[in-house]
């Protein structure tokens, strides 16, 4: 019998594993970065200071 695919090295699979979740991490990461041109930076952002009273 002839295996029909040829057995893979563990390290080539680590690598490609590798590869392919560092790549979705990035891409998942640059996607939303929101870029500073849409957004004017002449307003300050308020902030409500919550003050707790027990």
């Amino acid at each position: 019998m002839i295996p029909q695919m040829a057995p893979m090295n563990w390290l080539t699979l680590y690598f490609f594993f590798t590869l392919i979740f560092l790549m979705f991490n990035f891409l998942n990461y640059y996607m939303f970065i929101v870029s500073n041109s849409k957004f004017n930076m002449n307003k300050k952002i308020s902030k409500k200071l919550m003050n707790w009273k027990w």
